[in-house]
């Protein structure tokens, strides 16, 4: 299935059904007063997250969608059937904008989250509620309400464990596929990965959690360079980042600063967030040589694998286990 993570569709509530003019027309009762009943209420559009969804595909084609209208008032105080609302299904994650403005309306996080995004219109009155002591034979009625309308923007940010962070091939993918059973393209040029990874990593009995591999980070990506936001809003969320440097770079101390520098310009909540670092392809190092040092303070430890090797593979994933574990939920 393909991956997409952002939708803009314009929504349009159910207009409110019209109120009934009428008046009872029984055999012996003669002078039968007003009895027109009101409009049913139009249906609302909302948004609500659902676990089996991962992706905004159904709103890169359907683009429109509408609540139905609610049915107008009838004679004998009879109310119109008001209309269904409306579902827009969203991977658990998927945040909400006003397209116009860019204001968040706001966020879906677990399965079921509801957020009403354009509320449907109020029925109209029938003239039997214009009746009064001295007006007993209303004619006045009411048009249904029209209901709201307007243009969301939905972003999908999705919701993992650990965030693999690094510039175009610094072997995330690769990283990903051997930890798990997610198979992201791997290739020898950059970008490969277009869109976010996700593979759940197993350390045994009741044992797991969800890696995402997540495109590759060049400097000015938070000015929206390269892949630029499409690469950071999916970090927002993650507990953890494991940044990734491979040994081939040519300043590997750089190359970790520069990743750094990112994730703090976009947004300082992001660059606090636990991180470990990893120096990856440790098997392009000519026999004996170590792997270069890198000073990373504000890290949980610094980390040396080799994916194809499958060197140092089982350390990291107890490592990031116990950095989960000691960041909570």
């Amino acid at each position: 299935m393909k991956f997409i993570d952002r939708a803009t569709i314009r929504v349009t509530a159910g207009t409110g059904g019209s109120g009934c003019m009428s008046f009872r027309r029984e055999s012996y009762v003669p002078k039968g007063g007003p009895d027109g009943g009101d409009g049913g209420r139009g249906g609302s559009v909302l948004v609500r997250a659902d676990r089996h969804l991962n992706t905004l595909l159904d709103y890169r084609y359907k683009t429109h969608r509408k609540a139905e209208r609610g049915q107008h008032g009838k004679g004998g105080n009879k109310t119109g059937k008001s209309a269904d609302d409306e579902y827009l299904p969203v991977p658990p994650g998927t945040a909400v904008h006003d397209a116009e403005s860019g204001e968040l309306l706001g966020e879906l996080l677990q399965p079921g989250d509801e957020l009403l995004v354009a509320k449907g219109g109020r029925g109209g009155r029938g003239n039997a509620r214009f009746a009064s002591s001295t007006h007993q034979a209303p004619r006045e009625w009411e048009p249904g309400v029209e209901g709201e309308a307007c243009t969301i923007e939905l972003v999908l940010k999705l919701i993992a464990d650990v965030g693999l962070v690094g510039e175009p091939n610094a072997g995330k993918s690769t990283l990903l596929s051997v930890v798990s059973a997610a198979r992201p393209k791997i290739a020898e040029y950059p970008f490969t990965t277009l869109k976010p990874q996700l593979g759940v990593v197993g350390l045994g009995v009741g044992r797991s959690f969800v890696m995402a591999d997540i495109p590759g980070l060049i400097e000015g990506a938070h000015e929206g360079k390269g892949l630029g936001d499409q690469f950071l809003q999916h970090i927002e969320r993650t507990r953890v980042l494991a940044y990734l440097v491979p040994v081939e770079v040519e300043d590997p101390q750089a190359t970790y600063e520069a990743l750094r520098a990112e994730a703090r310009a976009y947004d300082e909540a992001v660059a606090a967030k636990p991180h470990v670092v990893v120096l990856s392809k440790i098997d392009l190092l000519a026999p004996g040589e170590e792997p270069p040092a890198i000073e990373a303070p504000e890290s949980r430890g610094v980390l040396s694998i080799s994916s194809v090797a499958q060197r140092g593979v089982d350390e990291l994933k107890e490592a990031l286990w116990r950095l989960l574990a000691e960041s909570g939920e």
